[in-house]
């Protein structure tokens, strides 16, 4: 064998390691999926979150659950990356209970990283109150100490309920496929109405001379994905639509409003086991509530003889339904699969002397009448501390004006999808822009994986109003477009190719 044979092969062997290398870090790898479904409703009576007013439930109407899906990439033996999500009927995540199934789920999966745990909320404005005073967020209700489930106790149950499904759906984690779809439904509408003197109002009258436009863009795509087994059985869906689940805001009982429907009647279609996650989309603008043309869609309702309800969950389940006959043979078991967590830390809205001044009359005019008239304590309690809390934010600005907010997002990446997630009430635009830039062929943005505080555009802070005043929000416009930045730059990373 001559010399330069040898070192020929050498060279040519030397490539083929460095481009097997590269391909083994760039190949796809086995997708494995567990599911599991909670049902976390709570001990009645129980008091209601959602309004200003303190409502306690006696009935409930629907149960309410956490839907759970488990994904592990897998090479062989040897585990690349993991991700367990959780969709609740609850109307946020508190930073709590987060921490409550992060730290049970530890216990009961050693060696899982539980920051890749995700919660996120339905939106409901049916379910149980979450804050106590032991939460970051202000404490909105004074609930009876007798007579009704006790904020804590629902907390305990909630972490043991969801903790076990998520071990149930960790361990019974097999080799299955994915794949998915994306269609068109009006579900939400923008609930922002702008006037002639370019004040905004949330659910502001449309029927008058000023009314010129509804403030934001409208987000009509109803984004699906789809888990089967190994056997080709459909075991799980995730939909993302960018409206909350609060077409039963006001009424006064337990309800997972809109996507207890659409469960049971895709139950129907594809099994009495099939686990379905309602995702919500950038819709920190948007609403199920018609702000137009009401009295038209009141009578097709009745001529079609349903309910408004109905009617929502019916949109959605044929946009899903579309979507699945058109991509089920699309199904992908081998697929690039990541999952990336990060807290960012976001400047904080800064509270005027002009915003301190009228927040400081409102908590003092609240606490007066309640002092002078105990009977009206439920209706002026949320004012008094809903505004106090202006007044606590106003005083650490003063201590350290440049604080900032630290928030988690997750970044997943599953085969050309991807998932990203943020902990607020996202106006619409935001969610519009991480989709625009974003590298992959479909894009699911889910809100309310947090604690959720509106994050409101520049355009809505300057026409004020509810969920755009500096009561709603601790984030302002400048750090809505980190946010946005950010999890693109995370997408992006994805989505490079290996040098």
């Amino acid at each position: 064998m001559s010399k330069s044979f040898s070192k020929k092969n050498i060279v040519l062997s030397a490539v083929f390691l460095f481009v097997s290398l590269v391909c083994s870090q760039a190949r796809a790898s086995e997708l494995h999926i567990g599911k599991a479904t909670a049902d976390i409703t709570p001990g009645l009576p129980v008091a209601l979150m959602g309004q200003f007013n303190l409502r306690i439930a006696q009935t409930a109407d629907t149960p309410l659950t956490a839907n759970v899906i488990a994904l592990e990439s897998r090479e062989g033996s040897r585990s690349l990356d993991a991700t367990i999500i959780v969709s609740c009927d609850l109307i946020y995540i508190s930073a709590q209970i987060l921490a409550m199934v992060r730290q049970e789920t530890a216990k009961r999966i050693p060696g899982f990283d539980v920051n890749k745990i995700i919660l996120n909320a339905t939106h409901t404005h049916t379910a149980p109150v979450l804050e106590d005073g032991a939460d970051e967020a202000s404490f909105l209700y004074p609930i009876p100490k007798e007579g009704v489930t006790q904020v804590k106790d629902y907390k305990i149950l909630f972490t043991k309920k969801v903790t076990e499904a998520i071990v149930k759906a960790w361990t019974s984690r097999s080799p299955g496929s994915v794949t998915w779809g994306m269609n068109r439904a009006a579900v939400g509408y923008n609930r922002r109405t702008v006037y002639e003197n370019k004040t905004t109002v949330m659910y502001g009258k449309t029927a008058v001379p000023e009314f010129r436009n509804l403030e934001g863009y409208e987000d009509h795509d109803i984004n699906s994905l789809f888990f089967w087994n190994k056997s080709g059985k459909l075991i799980a869906m995730s939909i993302d639509v960018a409206c909350p689940a609060q077409e039963l805001e006001h009424k006064q009982a337990v309800n997972a409003d809109y996507w207890h429907l659409v469960r049971l009647e895709l139950q129907k279609k594809y099994g009495s086991d099939l686990c379905v996650l309602g995702w919500i989309g950038a819709a920190g603008d948007q609403s199920p509530h018609i702000m137009y043309r009401k009295a038209s869609d009141e009578r097709m309702l009745k001529l079609n003889k349903i309910t408004r309800l109905e009617d929502i969950a019916q949109r959605i389940v044929a946009a899903a339904e579309q979507s699945y006959n058109a991509v089920k043979d699309d199904r992908h078991s081998d697929i690039p699969f990541a999952h990336r967590v990060e807290r960012i830390p976001l400047p904080m809205r800064i509270i005027t002397e002009a915003e301190y001044a009228d927040s400081k009359k409102v908590r003092d005019e609240a606490a007066e009448i309640m002092a002078k008239n105990p009977a009206k304590t439920g209706d002026q309690y949320a004012r008094m501390t809903w505004f106090g809390d202006v007044l606590k934010r106003y005083d650490k600005q003063k201590a350290n004006p440049a604080a900032t907010y630290e928030t988690e997002i997750h970044v997943l990446r599953i085969g050309d999808a991807v998932v990203c997630t943020n902990q607020f009430e996202l106006f619409t635009d935001y969610g519009i822009r991480i989709q625009a830039r974003s590298k992959a062929l479909q894009t699911f943005v889910v809100q309310l994986a947090g604690p959720g505080t509106y994050l409101p555009t520049e355009k809505a802070i300057a026409g004020g109003g509810y969920s755009a005043v500096c009561q709603s929000n601790v984030v302002g416009a400048e750090g809505g477009q980190i946010l946005v930045d950010r999890t693109v730059a995370l997408i992006d990373a994805l989505w490079e190719e290996k040098k």
